[in-house]
């Protein structure tokens, strides 16, 4: 077969299973339309898509698409000779059945730019023919690599393991996309045609390079948005104290560096600028346009910027989904559209945007209070609440690189935005107001990239009623499992949602992502100061320095209660305390100087405490009516801080919070506080994060024993609702989990009993359970047995997939640790077995989604050496396997 001439490694794949076999409407019993498959996308350019399942309505779509590819294209499609398919038989393609067949395409505005289809083999139901078309136009952008994710997280869910493709062998750049994706792919003898093999099991590597490719994605789609070269305002008004004028006039006052472009039909300047009567007659297409018009004239100015070829909009407008559902269905409307057309989405009910850093310039914002340039980055899901943050960040003189408040977030997210402040030099610290989550493991996974080298620190207000005692003990309500919806990290209207994800699970998430959670904005705040100015503790040894006595034993409890300790200081230390006070000092810690300390008395107690080995940072208290002589005091401060730049120092100075004037000198600053109990809570945080990030990451080991499609077969046909007690432990089994039930003949199944006591000294018993929560899906409880957790709610929790690390922190979390590890009570247990037993549970609820509850009660704890007996065990299938798209 002669190869034809072809452009230069097109992206086309070849299409083995021609359109022809596609049924006739009349034939095709179909299943519900899959919503979850509907997801926003980027390709490698930065540019936005919309990928969703194909639909009827898209025949004529499907006609048009086939009918502008060039015969080269449909060459590589059909692996030979161009055969043009009638249009009634191309329309059939428009109709699949969601399981047996999907196709799955991306949108270009209305048009279609990549369609993906697989068709399920009928004699090897586990695997699928796969074939990808992309437009001719489109096929440098990355469309078959986005595509190849979506289809195969897809297939997965609807029981496909592997996915075939026949590529002809000049097809390079198919076939790279095949090599470079990460998953595992085996290809046949080379020949003209190459067959491809492609094992949809998610692997770390398919995830890590797919990440690597969306991190680019993000980034460069962001760009518009966060570092504009021209601006827009549509409904940019005369009046000012109007938002429209007011997001006008603080561009022009904040210095942003492009063209400025007020829209507004009735006027001939606003603020000063010239203004234009609509979007299309502006000189030049701009890369962010703000929308600030009634919510019923949003959709038509959101089309308007599309065809005008705005990249990015921020829609400052009321009036969507905290009006209700016809409002929820707008504003999803609003993002499907904008991703379609290729352009990025803030909002809608956000009060915008704005970069200090030099590139930008930006306060694309109707905020009185703008932020002064410093290391500080924040994304806030609320408008309102992110006009008093810029007003207490200024206050406190914390600066800011870049402010974005996202709104209902039904594009632009919170995990784009950290994916930018990942990179952005001008960024020390990343600040996240955290109301509702849309996809909580894609934040998981970045958080953990991100941490390591820049905090995050999160307020998040907690949902009390999923605090109780269903979380406690690990049995949750039924109900699906949550997973990630296409609208960014929103799931609700913008507002805090009660029925949104357990409190215990919000933790646990933050948690095993490094991220630092707070539950006030004073809070938060007082954290950023620490962070952005002074270096995390090595440890949690602090020393005090005081001129009262009275607020420093208030600082020594609050230390206490934030998990640093107050030790004895160094005998040496000791001595130079003793020498700089005199001999009737007393040289402890805290280190009080008594009211009539100097200057000199506080830098030289200060120099002293900071060369102990022994203390990793240190709070310094200085009470004004004790003491004059304010600015000398602080001096020495500084001093004693630049002296010693590896260890924190944080003040409670005059009553005052804050970047003080007196505690500012250059680049240097020492925080101060109104109450030494914010000093040591903020002290106690970046402890924390400081003892996480010198923490080798953890990794989710392959374990040996398991034997995944043993269990998918046990699964086969199963009804919803609580397996028998002998599936149950043949589940677990093949996860390399012994189930013995004490209880021979209780029920159906039983096993023989294992012959464990029960009397002193034969162990603890606990328990692990495995809940689905509504919005992070599975979360893992672990606990003792007893009074333990009944009375002091001493439960652990964990969102899976669990890493060795994760499983280690959160056996050893708990308040009776010490009866595990032999501190306590005899010689402990087997934590090495119990830890693996809870890194086997999270695999098996990751592999078989179908799991919505499980229970293992009681579990054994054996000395070390002589691992854990379950002794029971409960499993409970969900109505409907969980699908969705990839994660």
């Amino acid at each position: 077969m002669t190869t034809p001439p072809y452009p230069e490694d097109p992206e086309q794949p070849a299409y083995p299973q021609d359109l022809e076999q596609s049924a006739y409407p009349q034939d095709l019993e179909q299943s519900a339309y899959p919503q979850d498959l509907e997801q926003p996308g980027l390709v490698r350019t930065g540019r936005s898509t919309f990928v969703r399942p194909i639909r009827p309505e898209d025949a004529d779509r499907l006609v048009a698409f086939v009918g502008g590819l060039s015969r080269a294209t449909l060459a590589y499609r059909s692996l030979g000779p161009v055969i043009r398919a009638r249009d009634d038989v191309i329309r059939r393609g428009a109709y699949v059945d969601y399981l047996n067949e999907l196709a799955l395409v991306a949108l270009a505005g209305d048009e279609l730019a990549g369609l993906v289809r697989y068709v399920r083999d009928a004699d090897d139901p586990d695997h699928a023919e796969v074939t990808f078309t992309i437009r001719d136009d489109d096929q440098s952008e990355g469309f078959g690599r986005l595509l190849l994710e979506h289809i195969a997280a897809a297939a997965r869910a609807r029981g496909i393991r592997v996915l075939k493709a026949d590529v002809l062998a000049d097809n390079t750049r198919m076939i790279n996309v095949f090599l470079g994706s990460g998953y595992r792919v085996e290809s046949g003898p080379p020949g003209q045609i190459v067959h491809f093999d492609i094992a949809v099991d998610p692997q770390a590597q398919a995830v890590a390079r797919a990440e690597r490719r969306e991190h680019t994605a993000v980034r460069r789609s962001l760009r518009p948005l966060l570092e504009p070269r021209s601006v827009a305002v549509i409904g940019a008004n005369r009046s000012p104290l109007t938002i429209g004028h007011e997001i006008v006039a603080n561009l022009l006052r904040g210095g942003f560096r492009g063209s400025v472009f007020p829209v507004n039909p009735r006027a001939e300047q606003v603020a000063g600028a010239r203004a234009y009567p609509s979007v299309r007659e502006l000189p030049e297409p701009p890369d962010l346009a703000l929308i600030a018009v009634r919510a019923e004239a949003v959709p038509e100015v959101v089309r308007e910027c599309a065809a005008a070829g705005v990249k990015a909009v921020v829609v400052v407008s009321t009036g969507f989904g905290e009006t209700g559902a016809a409002g929820r269905t707008t504003e999803l409307e609003l993002s499907r559209f904008a991703r379609a057309s290729g352009m990025r989405l803030v909002g809608p009910n956000c009060m915008g945007v704005v970069n200090t850093t030099p590139a930008a310039r930006l306060a694309a914002t109707f905020s009185p209070a703008l932020p002064t340039p410093g290391r500080v980055a924040m994304s806030s899901q609320s408008g309102p609440l992110g006009l008093a943050v810029l007003d207490l960040a200024r206050r406190l003189r914390l600066g800011f690189s870049g402010f974005v408040s996202v709104g209902h977030a039904v594009d632009v997210s919170t995990n784009d935005l950290l994916q930018w402040w990942e990179e952005d030099p001008e960024t020390s610290v990343i600040l996240l107001h955290v109301e509702t989550f849309g996809n909580p493991r894609r934040f998981a996974r970045i958080a953990r990239r991100v941490a390591p080298r820049k905090p995050i620190i999160a307020v998040h207000p907690g949902h009390a009623g999923h605090a109780g005692h269903a979380q406690t003990t690990g049995q949750v309500d039924s109900g699906r499992r949550g997973g990630s919806g296409g609208r960014g990290d929103s799931t609700g209207a913008g507002h805090a949602d009660p029925s949104g994800p357990s409190d215990s699970a919000v933790s646990s998430l933050f948690a095993q992502s490094g991220v630092i959670r707070t539950r006030s904005l004073q809070e938060l705040f007082d954290a950023a100061l620490l962070l952005a100015h002074q270096p995390p503790p090595p440890g949690n040894r602090v020393a005090v320095i005081t001129n009262a006595g009275g607020p420093a034993a208030l600082t020594v409890g609050a230390c206490a209660a934030s998990g640093l300790s107050v030790p004895p200081l160094g005998e040496r230390t000791r001595e130079k305390l003793r020498a700089a006070l005199g001999p009737g000092a007393e040289a402890a810690n805290p280190a009080d100087l008594t009211p009539m300390a100097t200057a000199a008395h506080y830098r030289q107690a200060l120099d002293a405490v900071l060369a102990d080995d022994g203390i990793d940072a240190a709070i310094v208290l200085f009470m004004p009516p004790l003491a004059d002589k304010p600015d000398e005091v602080a001096a020495a401060i500084l001093d004693a801080a630049e002296a010693a730049p590896a260890k924190p120092v944080v003040a409670s100075f005059l009553g005052g919070a804050g970047v003080a004037d007196l505690l500012h000198r250059g680049e240097l600053v020492v925080p101060t506080y109104a109450f030494p109990e914010s000093a040591a809570a903020s002290l106690g945080h970046a402890a924390a994060y400081q003892a996480w990030r010198s923490t080798p990451a953890g990794v989710v080991p392959d374990l040996p024993g398991v034997d995944t499609d043993r269990a998918r077969s046990l699964l086969a046909g199963c009804a919803p609702g609580p397996v028998s007690p002998r599936l149950a432990a043949e589940l677990l089994d093949s996860y390399g989990i012994a189930v013995r039930d004490t209880e021979p003949g209780s029920g159906p199944g039983s096993l023989p009993s294992s012959g464990l006591g029960s009397g002193p000294g034969s162990g603890l018993d606990a328990f692990l359970s495995v809940g689905a929560d509504p919005v992070f899906g599975p979360v893992v409880a672990f606990g003792l047995t007893g009074d333990y957790a009944d009375l002091m709610a001493d439960v652990a929790h964990r969102v899976t997939p669990l890493s060795d690390r994760d499983a280690r922190e959160m056996v050893r979390s708990l308040r009776a640790a010490p009866l595990l590890d032999g501190r306590v009570g005899g010689p402990g247990v087997d934590l090495a077995a119990l830890e693996e037993t809870v890194l086997r549970i999270s695999a098996m609820v990751e592999d078989l989604p179908e799991i919505e509850a499980m229970e293992l009660r009681p579990i054994r704890l054996l000395p070390p050496g002589d691992g854990v007996a379950v002794t029971r065990a409960t499993i409970r299938l969900a109505d409907e396997t969980r699908k969705g798209g990839p994660s």
